[in-house]
């Protein structure tokens, strides 16, 4: 888990919150030496109407309360996400499912191929970081769990790097769909950040937790 965004997280709710409150003091001061100033500058012969004055103070109070509220709403949401985090940090070392790039160090690869309804043969596309076809391979049209050796279209192991992989999914000669596929990885380390959480899966490639669709020891 990455301990800094957490204490960033929570130090930037801590922030917001006191330089509401900050604020909030500053602005009812100010409020109120402009109505005691106000006041001294009446005309005597033409007073201010008090209810004008107690229909200010309302006013201001309601805006008061509605700031200290969405402070406090933020101090919250901070919170449950900081909880969230918690929660997630146990998903390290396990391996996380998602449609996305896969590191290849050697290993084979666990893939998830989903082909598309009605199809009745199916070809894996692989294609290195850079977008370089380096293999097509025909794989039954199922949804069988699928363990990949990493090779080229001459058998030659894939170097060490980021590649990509993608189905094309067929009904007879009819190209029906081409779809991204997904993979495990080991997940090293999970991430706080403004758009949401993420993982970071090996060969640093990170995941929104949103993607992320199975964990498995």
């Amino acid at each position: 888990m990455d301990i800094a965004s957490s204490t960033s997280a929570a130090t930037a709710a801590a922030t917001s919150s006191n330089s509401g409150k900050t604020a909030i003091a500053s602005d009812f001061e100010t409020f109120l030496r402009m109505m005691t100033t106000q006041l001294k500058n009446q005309d005597p012969m033409n007073p201010i109407d008090s209810a004008d004055y107690a229909v200010q103070l309302a006013t201001f109070s309601s805006v008061e309360q509605q700031a200290k509220t969405n402070s406090l709403l933020e101090a919250m949401g901070a919170q449950f996400g900081l909880m969230g985090m918690a929660q997630m940090a146990g998903w390290v070392g396990h391996e996380a499912r998602a449609a996305a790039p896969v590191w290849i160090s050697g290993d084979p690869v666990s893939l998830a191929p989903n082909p598309a309804f009605g199809a009745d043969s199916a070809v894996l596309v692989v294609r290195d970081f850079e977008g370089n076809l380096v293999n097509r391979v025909n794989i039954p049209a199922s949804a069988d769990p699928l363990e990949w050796e990493p090779v080229d279209q001459l058998d030659a192991p894939l170097a060490e790097g980021t590649y990509t992989f993608q189905l094309e999914s067929y009904a007879g000669e009819d190209l029906l769909a081409t779809t991204d596929v997904e993979s495990y990885a080991r997940i090293v380390e999970v991430r706080g950040g403004a758009a949401g959480a993420t993982v970071v899966l090996e060969g640093g490639i990170e995941v929104p937790v949103a993607a992320v669709t199975a964990i498995r020891g």
